[in-house]
């Protein structure tokens, strides 16, 4: 494997672990909840993605238009039917935090148990786009190049939806002062709910992008969601640039390791790279530290 191959390899893991944390960062950036189904939502899409490939004949990048307003849809209502009572009971305080860990860890046995149930332990793929293409005399699939493509527009979409539109501004001022925004008349509730429900389109995409070209099982949503995590917190929480910067980090890394010396040591460079930006950046690398 040339350089330009480690190029293209850790660019398309890093831009998706990119985009996967993007939408739990926004999530607990926002509405002060960790999500930990948000894996689980990411294998949901890719299994809808499989069957219909497989069973109906419809294309990825269809798919793919399909699942964002859907994975808005049921992240909206997973915050409006399961987390908003514990908001209103808590008052957003600290045992917030706690509750929804709870709420949403129960909820990460339940969407994995369905899976399990519908589609068994085995590991599921399809053959899309995976015809070789010479990019300056390297060979990569040309589904990979799709996915880092893909992964790119939206991540650039959404950091241009936030910094650009008044929605936007709305939702960030949430996530900087939640206490304050009332005052300016933004209902904070509602903007909770329309972050987790953006998070829940972005982690969608990224389910179907998954599922274009790597293999997946009904159990590996607990290891995209750890990955999300360290990458959420390694960029900063709520840092979007943070996020893409970390997961490209985390891409490289496990592209390097898996090449040259073992693909058993990738879960080993996550960590050692995770301890190791918190011991230079306690607050993660785009993270202010409280004052």
């Amino acid at each position: 494997m040339n350089l330009l191959d480690i190029l293209l390899a850790g660019s398309t893991l890093g831009g998706l672990y990119g985009l996967i944390a993007m939408g739990l960062t926004l999530q607990y950036g926002v509405a002060r909840i960790m999500n930990l189904s948000y894996g689980e939502f990411l294998i949901a899409p890719a299994f809808l993605a499989y069957l219909g490939v497989t069973a109906w004949g419809l294309p990825p990048l269809l798919l793919l238009l399909l699942v964002l307003p859907l994975g808005f849809v049921v992240q909206w209502l997973v915050y409006q039917l399961l987390l908003t009572p514990l908001v209103r009971r808590t008052g957003a305080g600290p045992a917030l935090e706690v509750d929804s860990i709870l709420a949403t860890f129960g909820l990460m046995f339940v969407v994995q148990g369905v899976m399990m149930v519908a589609f068994g332990g085995n590991y599921h793929s399809y053959s899309y786009l995976s015809t070789p293409v010479q990019v300056l005399g390297s060979t990569v699939a040309a589904n990979r190049l799709l996915v880092l493509g893909v992964a790119i527009a939206l991540g650039l979409g959404l950091y241009l939806l936030l910094t650009r539109t008044r929605m936007g501004t709305v939702v960030r001022a949430v996530s900087v002062a939640p206490r304050f925004a009332p005052l300016v008349g933004i209902d904070v509730r509602f903007t909770a709910a329309l972050a987790f429900g953006l998070g829940g389109s972005m982690v969608a995409a990224s389910g179907v992008l998954v599922s274009m070209f790597l293999p997946f099982s009904a159990a590996m949503g607990t290891m995209f969601a750890m990955k999300a995590l360290i990458v959420v917190i390694m960029g900063g929480v709520g840092n979007l640039m943070g996020c893409l910067l970390a997961g490209m980090m985390l891409g490289f890394a496990e592209t390097l390791v898996a090449t040259f010396i073992d693909p058993g040591l990738t879960l080993a460079v996550n960590y050692a790279l995770f301890l190791g930006v918190l011991l230079l950046r306690p607050t993660g690398l785009f993270g202010k530290g409280a004052r």
